[in-house]
């Protein structure tokens, strides 16, 4: 692959058609205005990231978790493209000079496709198809249809998102980049290709199968296997490592916060990213500084350790700069960084998973939001399969134009139904679930 056709500013959608311009942004910025201002990116602000949504205690949800990826990568992006202008003058006052503002944009998006209620979210939509009461619809769809929603996932429904052109919208999606695109694309394989690489996780629906391979030829993205699997654009390697950078150390911050993990605990987490003179220097600069809350000595470390994983992660970057154009690069960016610092964020990962992502505010996040997305998934299936019913009828009118649900084609209405889901906040996905369920009326 190369880097003068990986970065392109042709936009998805709009590709015959120049608009008249009236500023300086480049059409990278663009992208990056287009999505912050956009609903679906501000309705990640009620959307869990890990821990129940923010009461006494403010810890994470899927905005502020992806404004602070978004601030790691572009400083991975900024990194990288520095140094590689050094070994490739060439790329001086091209568009790879704004890579920073690409990642950083791809980071805002990465988690916008995500269902309420975390990964709870998505396993129930899987589940009703492939395990509950949506098992009946398989005779009635297509193979390729049936792969997609019984892996549904966030990633496939963020690239759903941006390109899909729903009902009653002038454009299709939100017309970015080509190369914006083709960075949030973590798995570049359809539900029906199996990679164990990827964990058998896929980047698009087959719906927009299509549009994949649009941008993917476009900017020279390579096939690896027969059954269609891309390599991933270089891009993708450093929104992954903002966001590994991110949900890691950022949950081990959030749960010092509510005590889940204690303060010694926290601080051996975090100093095990440095050797014995960096620590000790740390120290030093703690009691330096003055700093005698604990909370605010673990927002310090915290800092330390992400600085320390960015400039290793965009080293590792630029190290393995050939193996990553080539399409042969195995692994996160993480994993070629300093054995120390691996080392370091595997145990982060060990104490997560025990003390962390099994905690009882966690669990009983995930059991409630599980049982709220079934029972939305069954109620409003059962009406786009049946919409001549009285109820159907009732339900349907809950939608917005923009969802396709009166169509004449089952697997249409049937992703009507998950679209309108997944883009739910967890509020109103419960509150929506009070009133089908007759446990709340509505106060006019």
């Amino acid at each position: 692959m190369d880097w003068q056709r990986l970065i392109s500013n042709k936009r998805f959608g709009q590709e015959e058609r120049h608009e008249l311009r009236t500023d300086d942004r480049s059409e990278f910025k663009r992208d990056y205005d287009r999505l912050i201002f956009s609903a679906p990116f501000r309705r990640m602000q009620n959307k869990t990231q890990v821990f129940p949504l923010p009461g006494s205690i403010f810890v994470h949800n899927r905005l502020t978790h992806s404004l602070e990826v978004a601030s790691v990568g572009r400083s991975l992006g900024d990194d990288v493209a520095r140094q590689l202008k050094r070994t490739h003058p060439e790329l001086t006052g091209t568009p790879f000079e704004e890579i920073g503002t690409i990642v950083s944009t791809a980071c805002l998006a990465h988690d916008m496709g995500n269902p309420p209620f975390g990964h709870s979210g998505e396993k129930a939509i899987q589940a009703y198809f492939s395990e509950s009461s949506g098992e009946f619809l398989r005779e009635k769809v297509s193979e390729q249809f049936w792969n997609d929603i019984t892996h549904f996932e966030g990633n496939a429904n963020a690239f759903r998102l941006l390109t899909h052109r729903f009902k009653g919208r002038r454009k299709g999606g939100f017309v970015l980049t080509y190369s914006t695109l083709a960075s949030i694309v973590k798995y570049p394989v359809s539900s029906n290709a199996t990679n164990s690489d990827m964990h058998n996780k896929f980047g698009f629906f087959n719906t927009e199968a299509d549009a994949y391979r649009k941008i993917a030829g476009e900017l020279g993205i390579t096939v690896k296997k027969e059954n269609e699997c891309f390599a991933r654009h270089p891009l993708v390697f450093l929104v992954e490592a903002a966001d590994d950078i991110c949900y890691e150390i950022m949950d081990i911050e959030d749960a010092h916060k509510l005590k889940l993990l204690t303060f010694s605990e926290t601080e051996e987490l975090l100093l095990g990213f440095f050797d014995e003179d960096m620590r000790k220097m740390i120290r030093e600069r703690i009691v330096q500084e003055g700093l005698e809350d604990n909370n605010e000595k673990v927002v310090y470390l915290r800092a330390r350790v992400i600085g320390l994983l960015e400039a290793e992660c965009a080293q590792a970057f630029v190290n393995h700069e050939e193996e990553i154009l080539a399409g042969t690069f195995n692994g996160s960016l993480i994993d070629h960084t300093s054995p120390l610092v691996v080392d370091a964020y595997k145990r982060c990962i060990k104490v997560s998973k025990k003390k962390i992502y099994q905690s009882k505010p966690v669990l009983d996040v995930e059991l409630s939001g599980y049982h709220i997305m079934e029972t939305l998934m069954n109620k409003l299936i059962a009406a786009a399969v049946n919409p001549q019913k009285y109820h159907s009828q009732q339900l349907i009118h809950r939608f917005s134009n923009q969802y396709d649900i009166l169509s004449d084609d089952l697997e249409t209405r049937i992703m009507a139904v998950i679209d309108y889901i997944s883009g739910m906040t967890d509020v109103y996905a419960l509150d929506i679930y009070q009133k089908i369920n007759g446990i709340s009326l509505p106060i006019v």
